[in-house]
């Protein structure tokens, strides 16, 4: 199975998650959203020196994957392709920032290492809110949520044409890459004289593929106005779920509950 073959079934698998029946699938989509947004605004508004602070914000991810059931392999490979970019943005920091900030078991550590800890982290702690988003709600609803929050329809409709139609491009690329190997003798990856070759082929049968696509949108009645999911009604439940999350998270953020926990034991 190629590269191609197995990012398509990354991609199906997710959507998969999301047509689950736990206790998190069930809870209005609108809930989860404005959820998500405060934990990510207050994970990314931490100092960039305070590690300990960020640690107890893992508990709302594993939280989350527990009660919906999201298996950990379905997130961490996904995860693990945000992290390369944060790693190389903050890799200079402990190189540009070399006061001593305490030591640890004896060992120094600067200031600029506590910043760099502090990206890796929050990178992990965004995209995996993110991902469960994703994993437990439809796009769709997501989409509608977002309309509701005044989010501009053109965005949303962008968003979500890429995501239903980003699995056509790589079907089709998928294609191209089967028929280049069965004529190049077994050769694994593509030439580089053929690269170029390739990109163009690829784009033009995208271009193809979405006239098709558009004009069997015209034929079902598609007249610019995306229509997305049917709104739903919030429940008591989902209320609560919001409030008592967003009061944990201005809670965590208001004490560092690592230092007072620490406190104790020490």
């Amino acid at each position: 199975m190629s590269k191609l073959t197995e990012s398509l079934n990354k991609i199906r698998s997710l959507e998969e998650l999301s047509e689950g029946v736990t206790v998190i699938h069930r809870l209005h989509p609108m809930a989860k959203l404005v959820t998500t947004i405060i934990y990510l605004v207050v994970v990314i508004s931490f100092y960039k020196y305070n590690i300990s602070g960020l640690i107890p914000f893992f508990i709302y991810p594993i939280l989350l994957m527990s009660l919906g059931e999201i298996p950990y392999k379905s997130v961490l490979p996904r995860l693990l392709i945000a992290l390369p970019f944060s790693f190389f943005a903050g890799l200079v920091n402990p190189f540009l920032d070399r006061e001593l900030a305490f030591f640890l078991f004896g060992i120094p550590v600067s200031r600029g290492l506590l910043s760099f800890l502090s990206i890796l982290i929050k990178t992990v702690l965004t995209v995996m809110a993110v991902l469960i988003l994703i994993a437990t709600t439809p796009m769709d609803k997501l989409a509608c949520q977002l309309i509701r929050i005044k989010v501009p329809r053109i965005f949303v409709m962008q968003i979500m044409l890429t995501y239903r139609y980003l699995t056509l491009l790589i079907t089709e690329a998928a294609g191209m890459m089967t028929a280049y190997h069965l004529r190049s003798g077994g050769q694994k990856g593509i030439r580089l004289e053929h690269i170029g070759t390739f990109i163009g082929q690829l784009l033009l049968r995208s271009y193809d593929r979405a006239e098709k696509v558009y004009t069997a949108m015209k034929c079902r009645g598609f007249n610019g106005e995306y229509r997305f999911a049917a709104q739903e009604k919030m429940k008591a439940g989902d209320i609560m779920y919001g409030l008592l999350l967003c009061a944990f998270f201005l809670l965590l953020r208001r004490f560092n509950i690592s230092v007072i926990i620490g406190s104790f034991f020490g």
